[in-house]
């Protein structure tokens, strides 16, 4: 073979690897999907959420008293967000334990809603959305207690909160449920 039909061959195959790639990357069908199977918990928690100390206040495993057990995963893609929720039932003495420890180490607390109600308060930070619900719903119920755990704004002057991420937990106590959650945008 020549150097210029090699040459040909190689920038051919450029160009096709190279439109594959941007279409794949920029088109609107390519967003990641959510993950909701409960079996790959331990995988998305040791090993596909990239931050551990973002999930080290979750479960290291789903707990065998749990009931109702939701998860929703979706990794961080372009310049989207990413987020991990496992919504599950405990017995009210754990939940109430649980309650007890989250809300003495919280560093921002909420009644209901959702991150972008949360983040238009004086002094809010961004948060979640209700991604485990039963109904397509978005913001939590006011019987949730939404507990900030940790935040981090990545974004630069005049941009607050472009980036950045923040984790916790959710709790309602009347229903005896937890959400545990991390963000990252």
């Amino acid at each position: 073979m020549k150097r210029s039909q090699f040459l040909l061959a190689l920038a051919s195959l450029s160009i096709v690897g190279g439109s594959f790639f941007l279409r794949t990357a920029f088109s609107s069908t390519s967003q990641p999907k959510i993950i909701t199977d409960t079996s790959r918990y331990k995988e998305i928690r040791n090993q596909l959420w990239s931050n551990n100390d973002q999930v080290k206040h979750f479960p290291h495993e789903i707990p065998t008293d749990a009931k109702g057990v939701r998860i929703a995963y979706s990794p961080k893609f372009l310049q989207g967000s990413g987020f991990f929720q496992i919504r599950l039932k405990e017995p009210p003495k754990k939940i109430e334990k649980l309650l007890s420890q989250y809300r003495s180490s919280a560093k921002h607390k909420y009644r209901g809603g959702n991150t972008n109600d949360h983040i238009n308060q004086p002094n809010g930070v961004p948060t979640t959305f209700f991604y485990t619900s039963d109904s397509p719903a978005e913001s939590f119920p006011a019987n949730y207690e939404i507990l900030v755990l940790n935040t981090e704004d990545k974004g630069r002057p005049g941009f607050k909160w472009n980036h950045g991420d923040s984790y916790g937990v959710a709790i309602n106590s009347t229903a005896s449920e937890i959400i545990y959650w991390s963000e990252k945008w």
